[in-house]
């Protein structure tokens, strides 16, 4: 039997690959962090493009490396962005990204700037931006079923409020819409600390819950104890989750699952920036509990929207990737209302109820996939942070 969610549509761009995005942006994305000035030149000649500076991308090897090309390629080929320009010093790695994002079928082109410099290289790039402005500015968004859409999740400045509140109104958000076709994704390893065993029994079966469990420990064995810190004081939680009332990490982390609700269970683990490849359903990724980090790790991997309960207000926002803002704390609303997409303060008040709230985060979902911007959006927010896992060489 059909639900009253089954018939949700969208209006979408539906790419090359038959991926369908909420955005139409035209990138202009550095290989690394010495062709930054000559892809924000690019971006401040050609008005409708984007470029994404970053701090990386010189002398990294080894696994780092793989996550750094992962995290660009990703980028590039995330359903949101409808055409890229890349720039790197040098023609090889440049060409590894360029290859990547092509195989997804969007436009995409690579300059170099080693025998090339600057000056020719913001002109020839300009050029062909310009032309990719005109190829995306004409796409027309489509009607879309609502499994089209890709969902991801994360919090930040947890406080009390977001354990009773906004995170189980994502929650109850995955649980109407998983069993529709979405993809979803959560994460932040470090933060599931205290409640482990919750969240390895929320996996679809056993041997996913032992993959989870097994990764979940090689971050306290290989991070924590490696590094000789015998509790994360000052990070996990952080000095506002304690203002907001959070005294220990397992608080924080039964708060933290709320996100995906009490139906859903987690088919697969990926790790950071990795597309899911099982189909429609709940993924866990490996990922930083670092707000802009773990954003930009969900983007790399294909998700086009993304949901971010907050208690005592966070800002982040994502380049290509709207990221709409729920909290339930009534101060936050009345401090920071212009960060608040989504106001769930109505369900600590009991004037609103936790299957209303649902439904009024996944009307936002819609009105947001068919063009609204989000109040990160509208405040410039584009938070872009690549994940580095270890010294370069």
């Amino acid at each position: 039997m059909a639900s009253k969610y089954s018939n949700l549509t969208f209006k979408g761009y539906r790419r090359e690959n038959g991926r369908v995005g909420v955005r139409n942006h035209v990138v202009i994305l550095p290989v690394d962090d010495i062709s930054n000035a000559a892809c924000e030149s690019v971006a401040n000649n050609i008005k409708g493009t984007l470029a994404l500076p970053h701090s990386y991308g010189r002398l990294q090897f080894g696994e780092d490396l793989e996550l750094h090309f992962r995290t660009l390629i990703g980028t590039g080929s995330n359903p949101n962005v409808a055409a890229v320009i890349v720039i790197g010093i040098e023609p090889g790695w440049t060409k590894r990204i360029v290859d990547g994002i092509a195989a997804t079928g969007k436009p995409v082109t690579g300059f170099s700037i080693e025998q090339n410099g600057d000056l020719k290289t913001i002109q020839d790039a300009s050029r062909k931006a310009k032309e990719y402005v005109h190829f995306a500015t004409e796409l027309q968004r489509e009607e879309c079923s609502i499994s089209d859409l890709w969902v991801s999740t994360k919090c930040g400045e947890s406080d009390t409020t977001t354990g009773l509140g906004s995170c189980p109104t994502v929650g109850n958000m995955y649980d109407k819409l998983i069993p529709e076709g979405i993809h979803g994704v959560f994460g932040e390893t470090s933060e599931i600390t205290g409640a482990e065993h919750i969240c390895k029994a929320r996996a679809i079966n056993e041997e996913v819950g032992e993959r989870w469990y097994q990764m979940w420990k090689a971050y306290q064995d290989d991070v924590i104890e490696a590094n000789k810190v015998d509790d994360l004081s000052e990070s996990q939680p952080t000095k506002g989750n304690i203002e907001g009332g959070l005294t220990t990490i397992e608080e924080k982390a039964l708060g933290n699952l709320e996100k995906i609700g009490r139906e859903c269970k987690f088919i697969d683990i990926l790790q950071p920036a990795e597309k899911p490849d099982k189909g429609a359903g709940l993924y866990y990724m490996d990922t930083s509990s670092a707000a802009a980090e773990c954003v930009t790790l969900m983007a790399a991997a294909g998700y086009v929207v993304h949901t971010f309960p907050t208690g005592q207000g966070n800002v982040v926002g994502n380049p290509i990737v709207p990221v709409i803002k729920i909290t339930a704390n009534p101060r936050t609303v009345r401090t920071m209302s212009e960060h608040v997409d989504v106001d769930v303060s109505g369900i600590l008040r009991r004037d609103m109820t936790l299957d209303t709230a649902g439904d009024a985060l996944i009307d936002m979902i819609v009105r947001t996939s068919n063009g609204r911007s989000t109040a990160a959006e509208a405040l410039g927010h584009r938070e872009f942070v690549m994940t580095k896992l270890y010294r370069s060489a």
